[in-house]
């Protein structure tokens, strides 16, 4: 059959069966392999890019279908994180688009009620993932003009499927895969390492003592959660780094700095932030949290990386409750060689060592996406929008705020495109699949 033929006719079947769903050879284990012709985007990912991605999207009348890897939404914060994590922003600042936080609800809300939250988003918007589904590949097809989406229910052995759409919408993140660095000497160390994402509460290490690797926002509660649990942490400092008051002048530091940039360049602004953070904090280079060159907001719009927002971590410092330790040489039998020549013994590593993009070794396409990063070429504002459909969201280095933004315009872009082709086909009523 010509290729035309075929797409009209698998158009034809769409008005009347808008998952249109064709069994096709080529599968794993010789069950062959489920195609499913999607009339909307594919969202990959259900976290809370993806769910404000299909939120926008169905705001505006645009069905999509959401894959998630996991078995529930927000996998990350559900699975993956310590028992005492809060948001380090504000709740105002990191609301979906549509739907704000419950009035009741602190001004940093807990672990448990940010997923209560996106839960109840999810049930609003009526946004019912596909979950269990293992993305393994996704490709554009230039002969077809669509996109075809490759993934397991179930994991490595399952059933495979193939969703064929217009719009692909990449929601996995920046926080997809944990960076495990490695050290010498692994092995030979004996104790417990495992990284954050393995981290749920400072009891399992009461009375142990235990280096933390990583001084970011995780690292720093990390310790403070040792501590807490009556444990002895050390931390490894291995860059510099801005560590600000999570409040001052009555205010959130980021709600703050938020209002002083309508006014003032970033370069003064910076300038304010450190000024009243060395009279709140003191000298931080004097406990071995050296200050980078540039500013925080400067650095963070150049590089990314966030300043620390103190919860009471550098009192503990100060107090030599946690102790500063430099980069590590090699690992020793229950031990630790550090550069400057200091061994130390140790019972546990929690390795706060971030996170990191998974999307090339998924993706197929090499303009939008670095292929070492896996983030957006193009920066902020503009890496939401790549070729022939392909979009992303939550790549900004700038929170759930920042997802949002990438919500709204993506919801708009495909709106129009989806408008234009409405003009020329029946119009159909289209509902999302059922799990």
């Amino acid at each position: 059959m010509e290729m035309g033929s075929y797409l009209r006719e698998i158009e034809g079947k769409l008005s009347n069966d808008p998952f249109l769903t064709e069994k096709i050879s080529g599968g794993g284990g010789g069950g062959g392999m489920r195609r499913v012709w999607v009339p909307g985007p594919v969202i990959v990912g259900a976290g809370p890019s993806g769910l404000a991605a299909a939120a926008c999207l169905k705001q505006r009348g645009v069905p999509s279908m959401l894959l998630e890897r996991s078995n529930c939404i927000a996998s990350l914060w559900q699975l993956k994180t310590y028992d005492r994590l809060r948001l380090h922003l504000p709740k105002q600042f990191c609301e979906l688009p549509f739907m704000g936080f419950p009035g009741d609800f602190p001004t940093y809300p807990s672990k448990q009620q940010f997923v209560k939250y996106l839960e109840d988003y999810a049930e609003r918007f009526d946004i019912r993932p596909r979950f269990n589904e293992m993305v393994a590949e996704a490709e554009y097809d230039r002969t077809l003009g669509f996109w075809r989406v490759r993934s397991k229910r179930g994991g490595c052995r399952g059933d495979e499927m193939e969703y064929v759409c217009r719009w692909l919408i990449v929601a996995t993140g920046e926080n997809a895969e944990a960076v495990v660095p490695e050290f010498d000497g692994m092995t030979e160390f004996g104790g417990s390492i495992k990284h954050t994402s393995l981290y749920k509460s400072g009891e399992e290490f009461r009375g142990k003592k235990v280096l933390v690797v990583g001084c970011g926002n995780s690292g720093m509660e990390v310790c403070l959660d040792l501590c807490e649990h009556s444990a002895s942490p050390s931390l490894v400092v291995r860059d510099t780094v801005h560590v600000l008051p999570r409040e001052m002048l009555g205010r959130s530091t980021f709600g703050l700095s938020m209002w002083l940039l309508k006014w003032f360049p970033i370069r003064l602004v910076d300038g304010f932030l450190l000024m009243v953070s060395r009279l709140m904090l003191g000298d931080t280079a004097r406990f071995g949290l050296d200050r980078p060159i540039m500013g925080p907001l400067r650095l963070k719009n150049m590089s990314g990386k966030t300043p620390v927002l103190d919860v009471g971590t550098l009192a503990k410092i100060k107090t030599g409750h946690i102790k500063i330790r430099p980069s590590i040489k090699r690992l020793k039998r229950q031990a630790v060689e550090f550069v400057d020549g200091r061994i130390e013994r140790f019972d546990s590593i929690i390795l706060a060592t971030g996170y990191r993009s998974n999307v090339p070794s998924w993706l197929k396409e090499g303009e939008m996406f670095g292929k070492k990063d896996g983030l957006p070429r193009r920066p902020f504002p503009n890496g939401w929008k790549g070729e022939n459909g392909l979009y992303a969201v939550g790549f900004t280095k700038r929170g759930l705020l920042g997802a949002s933004m990438d919500a709204k315009r993506i919801a708009e872009d495909i709106e129009r495109c989806w408008k234009a082709e409405a003009k020329l086909s029946t119009p159909t009523t289209l509902s999302p699949p059922s799990t």
